[in-house]
């Protein structure tokens, strides 16, 4: 279920290697990075079952639709299995929905998309048009936040009602929970309020707690990976 973010600018190719390393061998979904390190992550992790996430646009998703598609387009040839694009939060706060639909449906055609809403920005209700515009658009999962989200600060009860909200308005989708989820009861909080994949930086962490504990993906989760 852990999809292992390593979001550092600048990042050197011994840091790269070594998250690659834990990558592998805690068997995580997958690893999320800058468009910067998705060629050299492929490269490490392509005789493997670990998928390569490459960040689209964070924090808000304000470039335009043209820079947004040449960014997919090259990390489809840098080797990403999928993206983790950031839907254009202020076209979106604006009520400037069919911008925003357009920009979703042309990059979901080109690779597996997890889309960021940005749940931090949005209230209750954004989140659950948000979802199912994403649902719409042809994504693969709708996911809560990113870096510098809002999110991050928020109480894990708030948080889950933001992937609850997710799950009601995109029953179809893979949803995404991600922001400060740091130990395993954070995700299994994530987990009851019904997300099926949790995006972290403490995957190393959070699988050592887990140490003798009897943990299983459910069959629901299967079916739509």
């Amino acid at each position: 279920m852990i999809d292992q973010t390593f979001l550092k600018k600048g990042a050197s190719a011994e840091e790269i290697k070594k998250v690659c390393k834990e990558t592998k061998e805690y068997g995580f979904r997958a690893l999320c990075v800058y468009p910067e390190h998705t060629k050299l992550a492929k490269e490490l992790l392509r005789d493997t079952t670990v998928k390569v996430t490459t960040l689209i646009d964070e924090p808000t998703g304000a470039s335009p639709s043209a820079d947004r598609i040449k960014l997919v387009e090259q990390a489809q040839k840098d080797g990403s299995d999928e993206i983790e694009l950031v839907m254009k939060i202020d076209d979106f706060k604006n009520q400037k929905y069919d911008a925003v639909d357009e920009d979703l449906k042309s990059i979901c055609s080109i690779l597996p998309t997890k889309v960021i809403i940005g749940s931090g920005y949005l209230t209750d209700e954004e989140i659950s048009k948000a979802s199912e515009m994403t649902q719409g658009a042809g994504a693969i999962s709708v996911k809560t936040a990113t870096v510098d989200d809002p999110l991050d600060n928020t109480e894990l009860e708030e948080k889950a009602k933001h992937v609850k909200a997710m799950k009601d308005s995109a029953p179809d989708l893979l949803i995404k929970a991600s922001g400060a989820i740091r130990t395993f009861d954070d995700l299994k909080k994530m987990m009851a309020a019904g997300a099926d994949i949790i995006g972290t930086s403490s995957g190393v962490e959070i699988v050592n707690e887990t140490s003798g504990q009897d943990i299983s993906v459910n069959e629901e989760w299967r079916r739509k990976e």
